[in-house]
């Protein structure tokens, strides 16, 4: 019984790893075609892919602090700040995404008389 236990740990453990990795390698792909449709200044679409890119793998920091980004952008204050906080939370000792996020509080925190 113990040894089928430990065989049943392998495999999940030796499947679980590829499927992540796939995960990761499709939410890149849809954050870098986020990049360039953003860069074009369609912020929708970049949301579009951006938000595929935090379902595909909803522990992509990266993908979040540009969801942010896009967010801030397109006037879309309390998203926007909810998905930086998502992002810090996934990498805490990011140096970028805390930086655009004080960013994004100084200027949000001056502006809105609510924050």
């Amino acid at each position: 019984m113990r040894i089928r236990a430990l065989l049943v740990v392998l495999f999940l453990t030796g499947v679980a790893a590829p499927l992540a990795a796939d995960a990761r390698s499709d939410a890149k792909k849809q954050v870098e075609f986020g990049i360039r449709v953003s860069q074009r200044g369609l912020w929708k679409e970049a949301i579009f892919w951006w938000q595929r890119a935090t379902e595909v793998d909803p522990t992509y920091a990266q993908a979040f602090n540009n969801l942010a980004i896009a967010y801030e952008q397109e006037g879309e204050l309390d998203k926007a700040r909810d998905a930086y906080e998502k992002a810090l939370k996934l990498e805490p000792d990011n140096a970028f995404i805390k930086q655009n996020y004080e960013l994004f509080r100084e200027i949000n925190d001056r502006t809105s008389p609510s924050r």
